[in-house]
């Protein structure tokens, strides 16, 4: 059922009016994650894409609201807002926007409560900690600490805090200590848009130095098979008659077949078989 906007107050059918004309302006639409992110920061961003993006924030209700009027296959990212979703919009294709995104994230202190976005991992070595407190505490997180020459060592490498678990705030307080920062802090493309087309985050993340590894094999893979298996092309047709011509000499000489091109081949085959003979007979 559409969310149709005349019972709004002024205010909200201009926030999505003012959606709907991005919409019509760019060729992506996109919800990004807001979530944690300073506002220091996020002016930092602003500036950063000013002429390839424009960030739209706005109340969620909002944004489902525009997305509804706008129509057609634009409202299946409704479906994807979610906490602090904001609108961005851009000319670029969906993987360099993300590759953009990815660019404007910075490592912060993680607070507790939040979810580890990988594992958390403490290595060991010494600390520039002197004896005192420190080392209960962070024995208590887990982490194993000792005195050796008058400083704290942390005796092991130790994953503290697992993919996906909760920061306590126990740990939260030692990490801090350890200048250790695991949290992206940055706009986090939660969906994109573009040409008919929903991009979710886990398409959009590729490893160029992969891919472009991956191109190069399977480009000398299929020069192999027209190679071999002699399907001529403008880059294969000279390696394919090489190939050829190898091959008929080899088999010319091996058969024993007299052609001016060969005979020197068969002569000289036949005088290295005639002295392996008189060897062994010796």
């Amino acid at each position: 059922m559409a969310l149709y906007t005349h019972h709004l107050p002024s205010w909200k059918r201009d926030e999505v009016a003012e959606i709907r004309k991005y919409a019509k302006q760019y060729t992506l639409i996109g919800l990004v994650d807001m979530y944690g992110i300073p506002a220091q920061q996020v002016q930092q961003i602003r500036r950063n894409l000013r002429g390839k993006a424009v960030i739209k924030v706005t109340r969620n209700t909002l944004i489902r609201h525009a997305l509804d009027e706008i129509g057609g296959e634009t409202k299946g990212i409704a479906k994807y807002i979610s906490g602090h979703s904001a609108m961005i919009f851009t000319n670029d294709n969906p993987f360099k926007l993300f590759k953009q995104l990815e660019k404007t994230k910075t490592k912060m202190a993680a607070k507790a409560g939040e979810t580890a976005p990988e594992d958390i991992i403490v290595e060991k070595g010494p600390t520039s900690f002197k004896p005192g407190p420190i080392v209960g505490e962070l024995q208590q997180a887990g982490i194993p600490a000792a005195i050796e020459a008058g400083k704290v060592k942390i005796r092991e490498t130790k994953t503290i805090v697992k993919k996906g678990a909760v920061i306590s705030a126990k740990i939260a307080t030692v990490l801090i200590k350890l200048d250790i920062k695991p949290m992206d802090v940055g706009l986090a493309l939660q969906v994109a848009f573009h040409d008919g087309s929903i991009y979710e985050p886990a398409v959009l993340s590729v490893d160029e130095t992969q891919l472009l590894a991956q191109i190069q094999l399977a480009g000398q893979q299929v020069f192999n098979l027209s190679v071999n298996a002699a399907i001529p092309t403008k880059e294969t047709m000279a390696p394919i008659l090489t190939k050829a011509v190898r091959e008929a000499r080899g088999l010319a000489v091996e058969a024993a077949i007299y052609e001016k091109d060969v005979v020197d081949a068969i002569i000289g085959k036949a005088q290295r078989e005639s002295q392996a003979i008189k060897t062994l007979v010796k």
